[in-house]
């Protein structure tokens, strides 16, 4: 799942940033005007030397993201010749999209939920794999874009509080916490607030009402917020292994409000057409990924704080890749 998240840069990263060091006074609001958003674009699109035999790997500016796209940057070094570039922490779906459209990188990882509600702009129906479906077809013919097999996990959102509110509360649903949320605080990423899979319609199908209008604020500092009591209910992802070892509790979605998540790889078509041994490496990581195996790694980088780099290599080692 994906989101704008870090700090809310608009621009490229190629390093992976060093460990969060979270405090409660760092938590506060964002905004972001189309002015940054244009200038970011502008950037993205218009700078960098043209490339011949370099691979361009992105990614969103979260945790996991960072992890998967470092996956596959590893393995297509691995396994092709090319030399692979990183251009992680873009800021989020929207830039992703662009970027990749715009050839600025070849390859970067989706959701199916997030590439047909943010990115299509369609009600998702059906199961993962018809969602699957929609999405493979609709990048190909629209964008020229393909949608590779999926990684082997669902990164859905997850709505998370407290474990002792949820024990006191006897609470286990979206629907039953519905009945306390007059009297909590939300805080949620920029992009949950923004797109059509998000707050928005969260709250319609739910009822959701708040005792005041939720926060934004960055993805990293959301679980901190919430067990320091300053807001009650997060909008987080499933895979985060922040999750269990801050000893929070995940609502159920028990109207299935949200789409599937699959992780896919997403490549130009053009890429695939001049360097075929991308298309066969980037297979090779299909269903590959579980979603506990996708919460260890989460947990290595975000919660131990480990080399992303390390722990990525130590993955594909443990699966022989």
């Amino acid at each position: 799942m994906d989101s704008d998240e870090r700090d809310f840069h608009l621009m490229a990263r190629t390093t992976t940033p060093p460990p969060q060091r979270y405090r409660p006074r760092e938590i506060r609001f964002a905004a972001r005007s189309a002015v940054q958003v244009g200038l970011a674009l502008f950037l993205l699109v218009s700078c960098g030397p043209a490339r011949k035999d370099r691979i361009v790997v992105g990614s969103k500016n979260f945790t996991e993201q960072a992890i998967l796209g470092e996956l596959i940057a590893q393995h297509l070094e691995s396994r092709t010749k090319l030399f692979v570039e990183r251009r992680f922490y873009l800021a989020g779906s929207y830039i992703c999209h662009q970027a990749i459209l715009a050839g600025r990188i070849d390859v970067y990882p989706e959701y199916t939920g997030t590439a047909v509600t943010a990115i299509l702009k369609q009600k998702p129906s059906g199961n993962a794999a018809e969602v699957y479906s929609e999405v493979k077809t609709a990048y190909a013919l629209r964008f020229g874009l393909v949608v590779m097999p999926p990684l082997g996990f669902d990164n859905t959102f997850a709505m998370v509080t407290r474990s002792e509110d949820a024990h006191r509360l006897d609470l286990h649903t979206l629907s039953d916490a519905a009945r306390y949320t007059p009297q909590w605080r939300a805080g949620f990423g920029y992009e949950f607030m923004e797109r059509p899979d998000g707050f928005k319609g969260l709250a319609r199908a739910y009822d959701l009402k708040f005792a005041a209008p939720p926060r934004i604020m960055d993805l990293g500092l959301l679980y901190r917020a919430l067990i320091s009591k300053q807001v009650d209910l997060v909008a987080g992802n499933s895979t985060d292994g922040l999750i269990a070892a801050l000893h929070l509790a995940v609502l159920d979605d028990d109207r299935h409000y949200f789409p599937p998540y699959e992780a896919v790889p997403i490549v130009r078509r053009e890429t695939l057409v001049s360097h075929p041994e991308v298309e066969r490496a980037v297979a090779d990581l299909a269903g590959k990924i579980s979603a506990e195996e996708m919460r260890q790694l989460n947990y290595a980088v975000d919660g131990q704080h480990r080399d992303l780099k390390e722990v990525a290599r130590e993955f594909l080692r443990s699966k022989q890749l």
